[in-house]
């Protein structure tokens, strides 16, 4: 069956080439509206489809940008994610949204198969691995944007919230109800993970900070099968802690899963405070502190920045480093 082309439906319409091409653009300002209904119905009626790959060569844009999630079963993901393609879908823009599973050799295969593809940028939660293809991207001037994460001496625009201060009120708030046996659990940084690792480095100058000893047993940053032990030897520990702040929202449901299949009573037998606010925190029971991003913002400043790169347009104060403030969400977890 021959393809419908763009002559085709001018031919129908009784227009020129030029005005049908005006039509798909959505530039009406010379096009009266009978000219306007007969371009439509012309394109109905042949069911005619743009070739968006010729036009996108035409123009030098696919108007399509890539993101690539560090893991999307954790909520911050989801939602920053949405967040893009909202601002994205307003500006006339596709998101292709890929999950890297922090690992790096996916990523690696993800920036490969989406330049290929030709989008005009990308959006990453770094592994951190793969410095030198993030070099390359800046040195050829890519619009890339990171979310979530810093990668040492790669100087790409990044979203990133007060992580030492969003611990830092989570101890805060321990301390205010009287607790110092504090605990924070974390999965791994042993890719040097930037969000993880500062969150426990604001722990540890809250501490130091309200002159609280500082126990290296009341850290734990482990792969996440790893949790669950590393929770039970915690708490068996001659002095366990009492109360733990859980780095994330996948840290967070694997204490809670540990909590219930112990039979531990929160807050009773521990409090908890989660960084990152997960939807069930609030009806949870009992609903659990939490430490909130503003993960909208997040993504919206992500995807602005990014479209600002693509259209090479300067941001007024644009800065490297974009820090968001959490915000302590105080429920009944902490006694």
């Amino acid at each position: 069956m021959r393809t419908v082309t763009m002559a085709d439906v001018a031919k129908k319409a009784q227009v020129s080439k030029s005005t049908v091409s005006q039509y798909l653009n959505k530039r009406y300002d010379y096009m009266s509206e009978k000219t306007k209904v007969r371009v439509e119905e012309a394109i109905k009626e042949l069911g005619y489809q743009p070739n968006i790959v010729a036009r996108s060569l035409k123009q030098k844009s696919t108007k399509t940008i890539g993101v690539i999630v560090a893991n999307i079963l954790h909520t911050f993901s989801t939602e920053v994610s949405r967040a893009v393609e909202d601002v994205c879908h307003e500006k006339g823009f596709h998101t292709i949204i890929c999950n890297a599973d922090d690992d790096p050799v996916k990523e690696k295969r993800y920036i490969e198969m989406l330049r290929a593809k030709q989008v005009d940028g990308l959006i990453i939660f770094p592994t951190g691995n793969n410095r030198e293809l993030y070099k390359q991207m800046l040195d050829e001037e890519y619009p890339l944007v990171f979310l979530d994460r810093l990668v040492p001496d790669i100087p790409a625009s990044s979203i990133m919230l007060n992580n030492e201060k969003a611990s830092e009120l989570a101890v805060e708030h321990f301390v205010r109800k009287g607790h110092k046996r504090i605990a924070i659990m974390t999965t791994s940084f042993i890719d040097n993970i930037s969000s993880r690792y500062e969150r426990v480095e604001g722990y540890k100058k809250a501490l130091i900070e309200r002159n609280i000893e500082l126990k290296e047993d009341y850290i734990q940053c482990v792969d996440p099968d790893l949790i669950a032990s590393s929770l039970g030897k915690m708490l068996a520990l001659p002095s366990p802690p009492d109360c733990i702040i859980a780095g994330n929202d996948f840290v967070l449901k694997e204490v809670l899963r540990f909590a219930k299949q112990q039979s531990l009573r929160i807050p009773k037998d521990i409090s908890v405070i989660g960084i990152d606010d997960v939807p069930y925190a609030s009806f949870f029971t009992p609903p659990i502190t939490a430490v909130a991003q503003p993960t909208f913002k997040m993504g919206k400043m992500a995807a602005e920045i990014l479209l600002d790169k693509i259209n090479k347009t300067t941001r007024i104060n644009d800065e490297p480093e974009y820090r968001f403030e959490p915000k302590l969400m105080i429920r009944e977890s902490v006694n």
